[in-house]
């Protein structure tokens, strides 16, 4: 049986997930009474609560005697790690672009990442059954992206299909035949892609991509077989980073097959599969025959561009709502997910119990922490922060190109709101009522912007960014709060009475019978300094009567905080403290009396 290789890649929601799970649909070994959820390839729950692919992942099918290992792969620029490793496993490309959106940032640099690993592309143009979908405009879009970013001719000689992912409908011309299922673009990929040009014979030679995880046999390494044979309790070398050498058993060899992950007594080259028996096995590792310890070339990874710091909670509520509240705990879970997430670098800030987490962006970081709130830690984190660099003796901040989508009518505001944020504005288009707009701006400038966007744009906007490169420092505060905080002045429950008086002091994030400590953030004032209000106060109650009527107190509705509402809210002298029951704000100095010799320390120095 002829192996092919292929990734799919694609901007943000132009329908990977949907793609692969028709692609399941149609192989041989597909049962058709099984049941196939939605995007099935989601498994992780915040993915399937987001509709966001995070993880990438691999699953295989059988057609016309051919086996296809498909890679599904995210499509946020903050997961992008997950894509530049998955690049060296595969022969060639499925670029999906969707016909109404057109070519998107993530869209190139997907494709830029593809074509710098040599691999062959077959552009599929997705949803053209959408409304307003432009299929000539897209292909010339994705004819002039490939020119830009300098592709060779024979990646230049691509085959272009269309589909409708939703539908499980292609074809080779921009109509849809109900008859006609996903068969062209499987027939394409066996065509157009070729079989891997692996070396049959000779030593094992094997390097893990992804990181897989199982309760029986522990970590798996998942990755592409370059040279020889793997056999089931053979004895394998692994040549670490560093060039050090450990030998280990083979126990297990697992080929995808769909949904299900399917033991095999051997493997050959050219072949993706899960490898269990070293229980620490790292990406970018070589896996190689005894005496043959003949390391491959290291994976590049794009450098992290954003850092926040995490900390043990030190509130007055800690350890009463987590179950894993130390430092050794925190720092032990840290350290697992880098060993699968290689795009995350966690350093401990000496001996504290504090430590500098860099990722490649907001979202990144964000889902780590959605994570382990859910795995019932208990901890603290810093706003998120650019990662500065000293290039030839001048600081350099990381800068994003940066693509919105919007309603026309909300676009002077959008403009306004990213020019405050120091952006630049390259291009403006106008397709209908909707307007395109291009800007460069410094990556400290989209830190807490979205939630603002969304709200501007009334939940029309799309804005889509990609790192672009290091430039010189803006010196100037980018993205900050304009407004004070409400910090509580003690500790107790919040009542009615105490909120319904400070509502004209600015927005509450609480509702009354909230458990409140001092140096907790309640609201957001409407003035730009922070205010210490008594959120406890209860009413005086007498025996006499009162002449006026006793009217019942109504609150307006307290703002809704979540994890990404609150990290675009905090400042610098705030932090988030996140336990599996709830997300607070506090000051990280929560006296007042202190905040205020702090401050007037600073303006001295």
């Amino acid at each position: 049986m002829e192996i092919r290789n292929i990734a799919i890649i694609a901007h943000v929601d132009h329908g990977k997930t949907t793609l692969v799970n028709q692609l399941l649909k149609q192989s041989e070994r597909y049962d058709a009474h099984a049941q196939l959820d939605d995007r099935v390839m989601d498994s992780n729950d915040i993915e399937r609560e987001r509709g966001i692919t995070i993880l990438a992942k691999n699953t295989a099918i059988v057609y016309k005697n051919y086996r296809i290992n498909i890679l599904d792969t995210p499509g946020h620029a903050d997961f992008g790690g997950e894509v530049e490793r998955i690049m060296y496993m595969v022969d060639g490309v499925l670029l999906l672009v969707d016909a109404y959106e057109g070519v998107m940032p993530q869209t190139r640099f997907v494709l830029k990442k593809a074509l710098e690993a040599k691999l062959l592309p077959i552009v599929v143009v997705n949803k053209i059954d959408r409304k307003y979908a432009d299929i000539q405009r897209t292909v010339n879009e994705v004819y002039d992206l490939f020119i830009d970013l300098g592709a060779d001719e024979h990646q230049l000689d691509f085959p272009v299909l269309y589909a409708s992912g939703i539908q499980g409908l292609a074809n080779y011309i921009p109509h849809l035949d109900l008859d006609i299922k996903m068969e062209p673009i499987l027939d394409t990929i066996i065509t157009a892609i070729p079989q891997p040009n692996q070396i049959a014979e000779g030593p094992l030679q094997f390097q893990p991509a992804l990181i897989d995880y199982n309760d029986y046999v522990g970590r798996m390494g998942i990755g592409k077989i370059y040279k020889g044979t793997m056999r089931v309790n053979d004895m394998a070398s692994c040549v670490r980073m560093d060039g050090s050498i450990v030998q280990f058993r083979i126990q297990k060899i697992l080929q995808s097959m769909g949904m299900e992950k399917i033991e095999v007594a051997e493997a050959y080259a050219g072949d993706i599969v899960s490898v269990a028996g070293l229980p620490d096995i790292h990406v970018g590792e070589t896996v190689t025959a005894v005496g043959y310890e003949d390391a491959l070339p290291h994976l590049h990874i794009d450098e992290p561009t954003v850092q926040m710091t995490f900390l043990t909670n030190t509130s007055p509520f800690a350890g009463k709502e987590g179950k894993f509240v130390t430092a050794s705990k925190i720092d032990e879970r840290l350290y697992k997910e880098t060993q699968k997430d290689v795009s995350l670098r966690v350093d401990r800030i000496g001996t504290t119990e504090a430590w500098t987490v860099s990722g490649r962006g907001e979202l990144h970081l964000g889902i780590l922490i959605e994570n382990m709130r859910r795995e019932n830690y208990e901890f603290q984190v810093s706003r998120p922060r650019v990662i500065v660099k000293i290039v030839d003796g001048v600081k350099h901040e990381p800068y994003e190109d940066v693509q919105i989508d919007c309603p026309s009518e909300y676009m002077g505001t959008v403009i306004e709101m990213l020019g405050d944020r120091k952006g630049d504005l390259i291009q403006m288009n106008q397709h209908g009522d909707y307007s395109r707009i291009h800007y460069i701006m410094p990556s400290r400038g989209l830190i807490g912007f979205m939630t603002q966007f969304l709200t501007a744009t009334k939940g029309y906007g799309i804005l889509s960014h990609i790192f672009l490169d290091y430039r010189p420092v803006v010196y100037d505060v980018v993205g900050n709060r304009r407004t004070g905080a409400l910090v509580s002045l003690n500790n107790g429950m919040t009542t009615a009475y105490a909120i319904g008086r400070l509502e004209d002091r600015g927005d509450m994030f609480l509702d009354p019978r909230i458990s409140v400590y001092e140096g907790m953030i309640v609201g957001e004032c409407n003035k730009d300094t922070d205010m210490v209000v008594n959120v406890t106060m209860e009413k005086q109650l007498t025996n006499m009567r009162s002449a006026g009527k006793d009217s019942t107190v109504v609150l307006k509705k307290p703002r809704p905080m979540n994890l990404e509402a609150c990290l675009a809210f905090i400042n610098d002298d705030e932090l988030i403290e996140i336990t599996p029951k709830n997300i607070r704000l506090r000051k990280a100095i929560l006296k007042a009396i202190d905040r205020k010799k702090a401050y007037y320390n600073e303006t001295q120095e």
